[in-house]
């Protein structure tokens, strides 16, 4: 009798495949380190804040052309510090409304779960019904259109900054820069305006790659 020899089985290639971790977390996390990496990088660059507060050098302009070019002149100098000054006007003012707080929080929260860092993989469900992309950034845009302009958070803010602006201008203009040591050629960009813009764009072309290689 001669033994029988059992089949052999076939092996599935799906087993050796590891888990990777979420694209949405990894592009998070770059986003956020590249975010810190470039906040650091812009406060460096502030003046001492002595400076920005001498008495010494106040003095009242003596034309509106002249109040005109102490501004351009004291932003080129104290660029990352009036920006400070227009942060924390804006903080304060969303602090004492924590409702208009909590809205704009949502609405930031939303872009990034709902859209921003979501796995292209992963459709958004909800209450059983599934929404493609283009559908979500419509919700998306009218949710925000609804809380920037039909509620106090627009109102808020754009008084906030106004106030913040206003400030600087009045610093700038009463302040005499003869004693600011101007460079000639400056950076184009610097500041909390760029820090931003430079930390999105990066973290989007890191993880570009990844989210379409998922998408394949």
């Amino acid at each position: 009798m001669s033994a029988s020899v059992p089949a052999a089985l076939p092996i599935s290639g799906t087993e050796s495949v590891e888990t990777q971790p979420p694209v949405a977390i990894s592009a998070f996390r770059a986003f956020l380190s590249r975010l810190n990496d470039s906040l650091r990088n812009s406060l460096s660059e502030r003046r001492p804040w002595p400076e920005l507060a001498d008495r010494s050098t106040f003095s009242k302009p003596e034309s509106f052309s002249d109040a005109t070019l102490r501004i351009r002149k004291n932003y080129s100098y104290f660029r990352v510090n009036y920006l400070m000054v227009i942060g924390v006007t804006l903080a304060f003012s969303l602090i004492f409304h924590p409702f208009s707080l909590l809205l704009l929080l949502g609405l930031l929260f939303s872009w990034i779960i709902l859209y921003l860092f979501r796995p292209a993989d992963q459709p958004l469900i909800i209450f059983g019904r599934t929404f493609s992309d283009r559908e979500t950034l419509g919700i998306l845009v009218i949710f925000s259109i609804f809380v920037i302009f039909l509620t106090s958070v627009g109102s808020l803010i754009i008084s906030a900054i106004m106030l913040g602006f206003g400030l600087v201008c009045a610093h700038g203009a009463f302040r005499a820069p003869d004693d600011l040591f101007l460079d000639d050629e400056e950076p184009a960009a610097t500041g909390f305006l760029s820090f931003i813009g430079g930390a999105a764009s990066n973290a989007v072309t890191a993880t570009v790659p990844t989210i379409s290689n998922t998408r394949i």
